[in-house]
């Protein structure tokens, strides 16, 4: 049975492989003038600063990291570890897009693809193929973009909702109109703070869990991929640091499952479970 199985998990990354092979090894020269943009107004908000466009940062990284990403995207969508009313999962996943990290489907396609292939032939983004590929590299070199029609095959329980197929089309429209409604109000400082310093910081936030928390870090459980526990990781990103207890229970809407191991992400999703806005919620502790 596990040799069957083995062999058909070969036979999906050989066929992946093959479906991705036009687009490998090209450089995305769009998506690298899209960061590079984002990073240099991330520059120009340091001669911008205002403690009103700070708190605009710390505001919108909330809602659009903590909530977007970590609540949305990674612990409902991808791994289905609670479940919420569909009006609040849609208005999380909105949230989601402002992070400038694609839509939806694409975000929990390779995310899905990560756990399936984890380290092995496959994987979008293992340090095994090298340090920075795992952190950067595999987006501006790599096959997997938000238009690859192989993508939608992970993510079919989000193709069959006509909302999650229309944001997958539009997912730049909500940071577009968040960007030009935080410029009208707060002019330049608040634009600068609230999109351009926020989405480049968040971006290297989340490619450090791809990265870091396959190099550094420590080991609860034996899983069989390169997942660490990282603390300095799961500061920066609420929680998600704590790889290696996620790749062994990918499915729990905890990561930090020891007292000591801040997880402000499931906090939010236990206040969502107090106020009976989250149920089913499975929390795994050691």
């Amino acid at each position: 049975m596990m040799a069957t199985a083995a062999a058909g998990t070969a036979t999906e990354a050989a066929e992946l492989q093959r479906a991705l092979e036009p687009n490998r090894g090209k450089f995305h020269w769009k998506f690298a003038l899209v960061i590079g943009i984002f990073h240099l107004g991330a520059i120009a908000a340091l001669f911008e600063f205002r403690w009103s466009a700070l708190a605009v940062f710390a505001v919108t990284w909330v809602l659009t990291q903590n909530v977007g990403i970590g609540l949305s995207y990674h612990r409902l969508l991808t791994h289905r570890g609670y479940v919420v009313p569909r009006w609040l999962e849609y208005t999380m996943a909105i949230l989601g897009t402002m992070a400038l990290q694609g839509s939806p489907v694409y975000w929990v396609a390779v995310h899905r693809l990560h756990h399936q292939f984890t380290d092995k032939p496959g994987d979008p983004h293992s340090p095994r193929d090298g340090k920075w590929w795992s952190h950067m590299g595999w987006i501006l070199n790599g096959s997997l973009h938000n238009d690859s029609g192989i993508l939608k095959r992970y993510a079919p329980d989000l193709m069959k909702q006509g909302f999650y197929r229309w944001l997958n089309r539009f997912h730049w429209l909500p940071v577009t109109v968040l960007g030009f409604t935080l410029l009208a109000v707060g002019g330049w400082p608040w634009a600068l703070w609230g999109i351009f310093f926020r989405v480049s910081v968040g971006l290297h936030v989340t490619w450090l869990v791809n990265s870091a928390t396959h190099i550094w870090g420590s080991r609860r459980f034996e899983t069989r991929d390169d997942s660490r526990n990282n603390w300095w990781v799961a500061l920066l990103t609420g929680g998600e640091g704590w790889h290696n207890n996620h790749h062994a229970h990918p499915v729990s809407a905890r990561h930090g499952m020891a007292w000591y191991e801040l997880d402000v992400n499931y906090w939010g999703i236990w206040m969502l479970e107090r106020v009976g806005l989250a149920t089913k919620v499975n929390a795994k502790r050691v």
